[in-house]
């Protein structure tokens, strides 16, 4: 099977590097396309940041794109100046090679829970896939609020590894979501399946309108607060799967 790799995070992303060579042990052909700049909350935008925009008159445009390589993975990589979605239906269009017939989105650095996943670049790139008829996964590490530096993410590879026995058996255009404490040891994790919370991590929310200016606030919420949710059991040290439907699953 032949799987794209992409994220929300860029190209130089090592959770990027570690989902990529977590598909090739998994004996997939691997192509990475990803974008040249970090897209964190970019949805499932299809916006390019360089190239030459569609217009009405011409109905035609151009994404800038180039070769680059990814630490510890064989095959063809590309830095793309676009929003994940974007990548991927340019690779539903066979821009990259072959159409993917899995899209691997991650890993992320930190959780997509809840409600909010409406708002990521790594879970609307695997909405896309699905769109399209692809089956799709998207990859999360949980590091919190911490600094930088030392995340586990060979920890996040193989419980990812895992989901990936179950997508390639599922139906075409079925997304898993996955999330991942961030600990050394993927043998001490379940993984569970999990139904959304409501709401994310944490809620963006206004707190004065001042002239031309909002403010705004960022409030956490407490994974107590939804009970048997993603969000809790990845708080009670769990990784988490959940199937997330489409627009396309409406009569389903």
């Amino acid at each position: 099977m032949r799987a794209l790799i992409t994220n929300d995070d860029g190209i130089d992303s090592p959770g990027l590097a570690a989902l990529a060579r977590a598909a090739a042990d998994a004996g997939m052909e691997v192509v990475v396309a990803a974008p040249a700049h970090e897209h964190s909350g970019a949805s499932a935008s299809i916006i390019a940041t360089q190239g030459t925009a569609v217009t009405a008159a011409g109905g035609k445009g151009t994404v800038r794109s180039e070769r680059r390589t990814v630490p510890g993975v064989d095959g063809e990589a590309y830095a793309v100046h676009a929003a994940p979605a974007l990548i991927v239906l340019l690779a539903l269009h066979g821009s990259f090679g072959g159409v993917p017939d899995v899209v691997l989105s991650g890993i992320n650095r930190g959780a997509n829970v809840g409600g909010a996943i409406m708002h990521s670049g790594t879970v609307g790139a695997a909405l896309t896939a699905a769109q399209g008829g692809v089956r799709a996964l998207a990859v999360s590490l949980d590091v919190g609020l911490r600094d930088g530096g030392d995340e586990h993410w060979e920890t996040a590879a193989a419980v990812a590894g895992r989901a990936l026995a179950t997508l390639v058996g599922a139906p075409a255009g079925t997304i898993l979501n996955v999330n991942v404490p961030d600990v050394p040891d993927p043998a001490a994790l379940e993984l569970v399946e999990a139904p959304l919370a409501p709401f994310g991590i944490v809620q963006t929310t206004m707190t004065e309108l001042d002239g031309d200016e909002v403010r705004l606030s960022i409030r956490e919420h407490r994974a107590a607060d939804a009970p048997g949710s993603d969000m809790e059991r990845l708080a009670a040290g769990n990784a988490t799967v959940t199937v997330v439907r489409t627009i396309a699953d409406r009569g389903a």
